[in-house]
């Protein structure tokens, strides 16, 4: 199998890379390949004769969108239909990556794939506008929302508060109200790996890991499973204030999944510990990212 990456030096792109050692890979990243140029990546995804494209390259940092509204929905929502387009010229199956941020997040329980949509940052907004102008502009296609992804060397929740646990800090405040599902990219690539294989598969499919918890509950656990002694307390997300709203719920209900028959996600925990061994093992915890992305 050969697939062409867009934003394939990327946190998701690099661990695509690293876990599919049977997948032909071309990579679609700046400077050379630009999204946002139609032509452009159009040429390179003939040039690249693949059989599939998934597509990673977003603009994901949820501040910055906020302040920077045009460039955001250039790169998340044209860019996502200039990559659309091509995949339907060509002929090639567009697995696209997307995010919790399009809902609204004060639902009780986990979001399905049938929700409504109702972003409440710039880059959720961004990202369903990308999201829509898939559904428009290619017929074969599979959107795979994520959230709380980490993965090879970040960014990630899990590198920052690594990185603040350097013993400067006596204790760590992390929000506790706000519940998610912790997601291993490695568990994303290997359940990639067997969604190419069924061409069947189209639409929205959410892809996390199984069980939730909130941002100070997997702060602990990180901490627990490397080993580090860093006290963490609780905190309220008006206590820690940020330019773009945080989703007090990004729980992801995988019910696409559950559909088609293929296994489950991995549970967080379980994930995580895999993920932590390997990290330590290796002796490098990465670069850093938003606290609380």
């Amino acid at each position: 199998m050969k697939l062409f990456v867009t934003g394939g030096k990327g946190m998701l792109g690099r661990t695509l890379r690293r876990v599919l050692k049977d997948v032909d890979f071309v990579i679609g990243d700046l400077p050379e390949c630009d999204i946002t140029n139609e032509e452009a990546v159009r040429s390179a995804i003939a040039a690249a004769d693949v059989d599939a494209v998934v597509h990673c390259a977003a603009m994901t940092q949820v501040d910055l969108c906020e302040t920077e509204r045009e460039r955001a929905f250039l790169i998340n929502e044209t860019g996502s239909a200039n990559v659309a387009k091509a995949c339907e010229v060509l002929g090639k199956r567009l697995i696209a990556i997307s995010t919790d941020y399009v809902f609204r997040g004060d639902k009780p329980c986990a979001y399905v794939e049938t929700d409504e949509p109702d972003p409440q940052t710039v880059y959720g907004a961004s990202k369903l506008a990308g999201e829509n102008a898939i559904h428009k502009n290619c017929a074969n296609h599979l959107i795979l929302r994520l959230a709380w992804l980490y993965g090879d060397g970040g960014p990630s929740f899990l590198h920052t508060m690594l990185k603040l646990a350097d013993g400067t800090r006596p204790v760590l405040k992390v929000v506790n109200d706000q519940r998610g599902n912790p997601t291993s990219a490695v568990a994303v690539a290997r359940h990639l790996r067997m969604i190419l294989e069924r061409k069947d598969l189209r639409g929205i499919m959410h892809l996390t890991c199984e069980g939730e918890t909130t941002w100070y509950d997997y702060a602990k656990e990180i901490f627990r499973m490397a080993g580090v002694e860093q006290e963490v307390v609780p905190c309220t997300t008006e206590e820690f204030p940020r330019p773009a709203h945080r989703p007090a719920n990004s729980s992801l209900e995988k019910a696409a999944l559950k559909r088609s028959g293929l296994p489950p996600m991995p549970h967080w925990k379980d994930a995580l510990r895999e993920f932590m061994a390997e990290m330590l093992c290796s002796g490098s915890t990465g670069s850093t990212g938003s606290f609380g992305d």
